[in-house]
């Protein structure tokens, strides 16, 4: 009978967020330059992520959503910073409203179901205006001193999708969709909304962005079509004119004025351009990896952030862009530690491995390989190699310095042919170095464990163990070399005998084993999986010794042992990292921070800290604090 979880995730203790790598591109207008001109905000997954500009560790965090983070907003003087997230379908999405210099949460605003589509402070910081999404679609403007409604109402007939104050007038804002442009007028003392069509003739446009000139004369919106629409904001409401006469590719998606008036568009064919605001003609354009999904203006410099999680700094003067952060934005499979050394780690996601620094979060090297998938990842025991599995079944290896290729083994696994397929991965899914460095362990979809005699000359066969009947998703091997544990998605994990290779054992269950591992004195075996179990395994005789839930929610599809044997690290869909003891079974601490599945978790060899990755393209790097690790439980 396995031993129940109680935890209560939001009173947990919490493990410290040291570091984050990565930068949410694809949330439109996610990035904004703080008013004070030293720091960036992004969103992030669930959290919002602090940086200073010139430094490319990011160690401050916003933490409050529960999902991901879907629109971001900061107040004129900097003081708040709020943001709207995603949720399930049939639930309430939260608006948070932080308090910029203490760090701290000071409203959970509750009203708009399923998502927050965009959010607009007043100029004087006393209003946050809010918009729902395609299954809400209200507007509602909140008072800032309360943190309650002020009034609220339907934001139009179709989809909503932007929204502005006026920059001189509290009670006045503008909000754009689907085929409408509306100015609304609050009435703060009968607590009503009124809304007035802008007159736009006969021209149909999808309204993505819109931002207000200084002087509350006109506004710049941007549409789906590429074009930029002036409007006038003083009675009659009516479209003035729309630039640029050639449209920009897949539309605007986000655009900011400069301090000289004009504005600054980006689309989502990676295209930024400078539009004068007289005419709307192009003054000067460039072209960007990824759609441009953020524009942020500060005096002479411009940020701008692409979907492909690569953020860009921009001379308004010379308009030449330097490229200040980047990060996967796919989902990222695996991480890797080099033997005894924690001052840098591996990660592979589509299309890429990169290896970057611990201490300062720099990446140090980027290996492509086009269009393929990186499944796996790991260093060799001397650390001359990084070796590699990727989805067209191959193994390919690398130097860790210069990232030349030094060998492929060519249908290291299949790719087609398979009875089954289980889980999303497809080629090589697991691999495992040997301790002498000369026999390489991996496992595949085709179900099948092999072992390779590795040289640098040749890389040959040893063996292809074929008892599984899935796909094979963690191997772990002794310290001796002599055996080696699979697990797969058949509801086994085998112990193998690596001299003759055979099976020594076998542990049965009604799950998807995710992932496994020998205790650092290899007595005994831990593994887990998608019945949230985690199981604690006799090495010898495969026997069951202790069951534990992990989860209440959502498979796990993770686990790492830290280096001394007393604490172990699990997480999966529920999206909450757990630091567990190891001989007491229970939560010590639970990170908090992404907003995907974590897909890899893992100790640094000093096991000072976890570095846990996952669907969003996040890399999170936690501190394991020991002074405060008792046997504490929650």
């Amino acid at each position: 009978m396995a031993t129940t979880l109680n935890l209560d995730v939001a009173k947990a203790p919490k493990l410290k967020l040291e570091s984050v790598v990565g930068f949410g591109g694809t949330v439109a207008g996610g990035m904004h330059i703080h008013p004070d001109g030293q720091h960036l905000i992004y969103a992030l997954g669930s959290c919002l992520v602090i940086r200073e500009i010139g430094n490319p560790r990011a160690n401050e965090f916003l933490l409050g959503h529960s999902d991901k983070v879907n629109c971001v907003a900061i107040s004129r003087s900097g003081q708040y910073v709020a943001s709207g997230q995603t949720t399930h379908m049939g639930f309430q999405a939260d608006i948070c409203v932080f308090e910029y210099a203490s760090q701290k949460l000071i409203f959970r605003m509750t009203l708009h179901k399923v998502k927050v589509q965009a959010l607009a402070f007043s100029h004087d910081e006393q209003y946050l205006a809010s918009l729902g999404g395609q299954d809400d679609n209200t507007l509602v403007v909140w008072d800032l001193s309360t943190g309650r409604p002020l009034c609220g109402g339907p934001a139009s007939s179709d989809l909503s999708m932007c929204i502005a104050f006026y920059n001189n007038d509290n009670t006045k804002l503008v909000t754009g969709g689907q085929g409408i442009l509306r100015v609304w007028d609050v009435d703060v003392a009968n607590r009503k909304i009124h809304p007035t069509d802008v007159n736009v003739g006969t021209m149909k446009r999808v309204y993505r962005t819109v931002v207000i000139e200084p002087t509350d004369s006109y506004a710049f919106v941007g549409t789906s079509t590429g074009d930029l629409v002036c409007i006038q904001l003083r009675e009659p409401y009516s479209f003035k004119f729309n630039g640029p006469t050639r449209n920009l590719v897949q539309g605007i998606i986000c655009c900011t004025l400069t301090d000289s008036g004009d504005v600054l568009v980006g689309s989502g064919g990676g295209e930024v351009s400078l539009l004068s605001s007289r005419d709307l003609k192009i003054v000067k354009s460039i072209r960007l990896q990824g759609a441009v999904t953020s524009v942020a203006a500060h005096g002479d410099h411009y940020f701008i952030g692409t979907s492909r999680s690569n953020v860009y700094y921009l001379n308004a003067k010379t308009f030449k862009e330097e490229l200040r952060q980047t990060c996967h934005f796919e989902r990222i499979n695996d991480i890797a530690y080099p033997y005894g050394y924690s001052e840098l780690f591996a990660t592979c996601s589509n299309h890429d491995i990169r290896v970057w620094n611990a201490a300062t979060s720099q990446e140090l090297l980027r290996i492509q390989v086009a269009n393929l998938e990186c499944n796996a990842v790991a260093f060799t025991k001397d650390g001359k190699a990084i070796v590699s599995g990727w989805s067209d079944g191959k193994i390919r290896a690398f130097g860790p310095q210069s990232g030349k290729l030094l060998y492929v083994i060519h249908d290291a696994h299949k790719t087609h042919g398979m009875k089954r397929i289980s889980g999303p991965l497809t080629g090589v899914t697991a691999l495992c170095v040997d301790n002498n460095n000369q026999r390489l362990l991996s496992g595949g979809a085709d179900s099948q464990v092999r072992v390779w005699r590795i040289s640098p000359s040749s890389q040959t066969m040893e063996a292809s163990m074929k008892e599984h009947k899935a796909t094979v998703n963690s191997i772990c091997i002794r310290g001796s070399d002599n055996e080696c544990v699979s697990a797969s998605d058949d509801g086994s994990c085998i112990v193998w005998d690596l001299n003759r290779f055979m099976r020594r054992g076998i542990i049965y269950a009604q799950t998807y084993f995710k992932a496994t591992q020998y205790f650092p004195d290899e007595s005994q075996i831990l593994t887990t999986g998608s019945d949230k179990k985690v199981t604690y395994w006799d090495a010898f005789d495969c026997s069951a010794i202790r069951e534990l839930e992990g989860s209440k929610v959502g498979e796990i599809n993770t686990l790492d042992i830290s280096p001394d044997g007393r604490y172990f690290v699990t997480g999966g869909a529920d999206k909450v990292l757990k630091l567990w003891n190891y001989d007491e079974g229970v939560v010590l601490k639970v990170g908090l921070g992404h907003s995907g599945n974590i897909q890899k978790a893992k100790f640094s060899p000093d096991g000072e800290y976890v570095v846990s990755v996952g669907d969003e393209g996040g890399i999170f790097i936690w501190r394991v604090d020991r002074s405060d690790l008792g046997s504490q439980s929650p």
